[in-house]
């Protein structure tokens, strides 16, 4: 619980890596960020905003309809998608701002993959008086158009990245290199528990709140620790969030699961931990798809923001300790989940979630057992890309 150490490591994985221009930014933003920890000013704002902008704590509902589907274990959805922006990102999104504030930046940069971040960035800045640009691939600028035009709605310039294979990684490569030029006015909000030291720490703390509630909510309903946490993983803020507070429960087992995208067998998915190999990755040391030259390589989801060549080094470390199993279920499965939450709960998830509950259906939990789910997204950004994927799906069958 004592990670990372001083140098930004988990065991064998994180650092800073880094230009040298970065070096003195993420100093700045590490004193800063410990500063703020302990004003209670600052602490009193930001709880103040949590509970009337944000909405918190989400509710921990008992989805009985998808329980008895399933077989009969209690499962409980962590309920993210309803903050306000429709996911967690706007936890650690908020903070960040603030924090950028007490340095006297006022521009804000970040990257955005399903846009569920920069609608959560660009929402803050508005709030709070900054400028905002948001680079997002243009791959990603056309399977969330919705997203975009919220963002754009919001006061924030929207910036399509035609490099690389035009996706999220290629949103962050953007992002750092505007951060660099601009380090003196802009602070950048990286939205996942990846990049360099402070940030994979500084997010989990931000979004260990929802493992803090659930903790309490769990135990005001079945009056004991669950016996499994189930979130899906790309950069992995959200199932670091509900994972974190769990970690020295030795009960409580913990399973991230990441994008199978079309099969592992076929290379293209986000499987980093079941195709992947350390390396260094956008300031970080972790697990990286890459090839034999150490090349990144193509990635593949259904979901915009699990499509990510890396994952945070905090979730690398958790799979050495053997503390946290991490699992893939593919695009077809995790449709499956999507429309089974649909019909069973009334509740349209977002295509990550929809990962977990897909694992779910396929390794279905024994009966009484207790189970969190946490849904870290709602689904209306993806309901165009599901509708055109369920449909291929049909006319493929019929």
């Amino acid at each position: 619980m004592a990670l990372p150490d001083k140098r930004g490591y988990f065991g064998d994985y994180g650092g800073k890596f880094v230009p040298e221009i970065l070096m003195y930014a993420l100093e700045e933003l590490e004193k800063t960020y410990e500063e703020a920890c302990n004003d209670p000013q600052f602490l009193d704002q930001f709880s103040y905003l949590m509970a009337n902008y944000v909405g918190r704590p989400t509710p921990l509902y008992y989805a009985a309809r998808l329980s008895d589907y399933l077989g009969g274990a209690k499962i409980y959805l962590k309920r993210e998608d309803l903050c306000h922006t429709g996911a967690h990102k706007i936890n650690n999104a908020l903070a960040q701002c603030l924090l950028a504030l007490r340095m006297g930046k006022k521009r804000i940069i970040a990257e955005t993959g399903a846009g569920q971040h920069g609608v959560a960035t660009a929402t803050a800045s508005a709030m709070l008086g900054l400028e905002c640009d948001i680079y997002m691939g243009a791959v990603d600028v056309k399977r969330q158009e919705l997203n975009v035009f919220r963002m754009e709605l919001l006061g924030a310039r929207v910036i399509s990245v035609e490099q690389g294979s035009k996706i999220l990684k290629d949103a962050i490569n953007e992002a750092l290199r505007d951060w660099v030029t601009n380090v003196d006015t802009t602070h950048y909000v990286l939205g996942t528990v990846a990049g360099p030291h402070p940030f994979p720490r500084m997010v989990r703390d931000f979004q260990s709140v929802i493992g803090r509630e659930a903790i309490k909510q769990i135990k005001a309903s079945e009056d004991r620790m669950p016996d499994l946490l189930v979130a899906c993983v790309g950069g992995g803020s959200n199932s670091m969030g509900l994972f974190y507070p769990f970690i020295n429960e030795p009960s409580v087992e913990m399973v991230g699961v990441e994008a199978g995208g079309f099969g592992i067998p076929t290379g293209l998915h986000a499987a980093r931990f079941q195709g992947g190999k350390k390396g260094v990755f956008q300031g970080a040391l972790s697990y990286v798809l890459q090839d034999e030259d150490g090349q990144i390589t193509e990635t593949h989801s259904v979901s915009a923001g699990l499509d990510y060549a890396s994952v945070g080094p905090e979730h690398c470390h958790l799979r050495d300790l053997k503390r946290c199993k991490y699992v893939s279920v593919t695009d077809d499965v995790a449709l499956e989940g999507f429309s089974l939450l649909c019909k069973l709960e009334g509740i349209i998830p977002a295509l990550e979630s929809s990962h977990a509950v897909g694992y779910l259906i396929e390794n279905p939990p024994e009966k009484g057992k207790v189970v969190i789910l946490n849904l870290s997204g709602r689904g209306d950004k993806d309901v165009q890309v599901a509708k055109q994927e369920l449909q291929k799906r049909k006319h493929s069958h019929d």
